[in-house]
């Protein structure tokens, strides 16, 4: 120690006699190799968060196959021995990007290596050796910069892999080309159905912008989503394709706050992955004729939608009414009330009931259909639902086989 407050100096050359010291060392720890690394398990099960949680042939293999090839290569490298072969850290590094398991906590774990072998050298350091047990502490420094290394290379890369193979994912699904195929070629679940989100923003048109917003939805929804989310930017922002599963109230949450920029999204659902295609064109409309920030789904901007021109609104906006189907004089009460202009007492002459009635009738309608019949937006999209319900009927009449009169 030197007189500065306790300051390790720098220790002296290692010398021949130091090396083989720290050889002879070394070969003291080595038949406790398999100990170790079971107690590097049991630290990091212990220190590292999650690690707990992860699969227990992982923990009880895996890992500790790995920890066990580290300690017998740094142990064989002090003695001079020819090193062991670093490509299982690469094999296992990429494997847990795969996998989802966060780099921090891939590299904490190998610090937790360090620490315990470290503290196992002190303990069968003998007198004398302090010098060797120096050098040897010096020497893991080392061996964990190169493993960091290798293994941070190795982990980036197999992300960069699955983050490539999972986009080629979602461009096969959005384009209904043979996502099982894909699937199948690079090992990735294919989910029953999903949450198709179409993704954006107002001023977002360049790609380093779109992208960007992408990457944030994703991040916030990835939680949510259980890490089975996937993603495709485009020049606006993207799509993200989440299980069927997710709970849609968390994913609006999720969207709601904690983004520097809100976004403007369209949701569509696909029972199945065959339905992708037509939800994305779907959630495309929605978010182009959404006037709002925010996520928004068919129902939210049924009549926008439908006065942009699909079709595929048609049923949905006359399915609007068929919760009043089941309670007698409400779809005639608010057809008769918008023929009357919003007069609740010309409404009750023309339905020969009282005025109270209409107001009854007319509250009930509202609560079963979300729509409130005196708002102006209340009126727009009754007044669509009633005309496509009758253009409907219309149509079934017309389509009914002709019966001469006998």
């Amino acid at each position: 120690m030197s007189q500065l407050d306790g300051v390790a100096q720098e220790p002296p050359p290692s010398s021949e006699a130091v090396r083989e010291q720290a050889a002879r060392l070394a070969a003291r720890l080595a038949p406790q190799v398999n100990r170790l690394a079971r107690r590097i398990v049991e630290r990091a099960r212990a220190e590292v968060p999650g690690f707990d949680r992860l699969p227990g042939d992982m923990q009880d293999l895996e890992i500790a196959d790995t920890t066990r090839h580290a300690l017998r290569g740094f142990l064989r490298h002090v003695q001079g021995l020819p090193d062991i072969d670093t490509e299982l850290f690469r094999e296992r590094a990429a494997q847990r990007a795969k996998e989802g398991v966060p780099l921090v906590k891939l590299l904490r774990a190998y610090h937790v290596g360090v620490e315990v072998l470290m503290d196992a050298l002190a303990a069968a350091a003998r007198p004398g050796e302090e010098v060797a047990l120096l050098l040897l502490a010096r020497q893991q420094l080392t061996a964990l910069n190169a493993t960091v290394e290798i293994v941070t290379e190795a982990y980036l890369a197999g992300l960069a892999d699955q983050q490539a193979s999972a986009r080629e994912l979602a461009r096969a699904l959005i384009r209904g080309d043979a996502p099982e195929e894909v699937a199948e070629r690079y090992g990735l679940p294919l989910e029953p159905g999903y949450l198709v989100l179409s993704v954006g923003a107002p001023g977002v048109d360049e790609p380093v912008a779109a992208r960007r917003l992408l990457q944030q939805v994703l991040t916030r929804l990835a939680p949510a989503a259980e890490g089975r989310a996937l993603s495709l930017p485009n020049g606006l922002g993207g799509y993200v394709l989440l299980p069927s599963g997710t709970p849609y109230p968390e994913v609006v949450r999720c969207l709601s706050s904690g983004l520097p920029q809100p976004p403007t999204a369209g949701a569509a659902s696909a029972a199945t992955p065959q339905d992708v295609p037509a939800a994305a064109r779907q959630a495309d409309r929605i978010a182009a004729v959404a006037r709002k920030p925010g996520l928004h789904r068919l129902r939210d901007v049924l009549l926008e939608y439908h006065l942009a021109g699909p079709v595929d609104s048609s049923a949905e906006l006359a399915a609007l009414l068929d919760p009043l189907d089941r309670h007698p004089g409400l779809v005639e009460t608010v057809a008769a009330f918008l023929d009357c202009d919003l007069d609740r007492r010309r409404t009750a002459q023309a339905l020969a009931v009282h005025p109270n009635t209409v107001d009854n009738r007319l509250a009930r309608a509202a609560h079963l259909t979300g729509v409130d019949p005196h708002t102006t937006r209340g009126v727009q999209i009754l007044g669509a639902a009633l005309a496509v319900r009758r253009l409907a009927d219309r149509g079934h009449r017309a389509a009914q086989p002709f019966e001469d009169e006998r």
